[in-house]
């Protein structure tokens, strides 16, 4: 992705709040499903991933995982705030 695009979309994600949370079930087919219908309607979203949802996972890895799932770019990790753009 050009570097310009990134920083727009980076931009945008500043103005939005978290869609959903991410806790103690972590990465979840309904989690899945309800985030792809997300990303459909908004494309740009973004995810707060709870402490409660690592359990020997870092964060990357989650982000990484939530990415590969829904078929979606991430955009950045911002503290426990992922955003994915597709």
């Amino acid at each position: 992705m050009e570097k310009e695009k990134l920083y727009r979309l980076k931009a945008q994600a500043n103005q939005l709040s978290p869609i959903l949370n991410i806790g103690k079930n972590g990465i979840t087919d309904t989690l899945i499903e309800e985030l792809n219908k997300q990303i459909k309607a908004n494309r740009l979203v973004k995810v707060r991933v709870l402490k409660s949802a690592e359990e020997g996972k870092d964060l990357n890895a989650i982000a990484e995982e939530i990415a590969a799932a829904t078929r979606s770019t991430l955009i950045e990790i911002r503290g426990r705030t992922v955003v994915l753009y597709r």
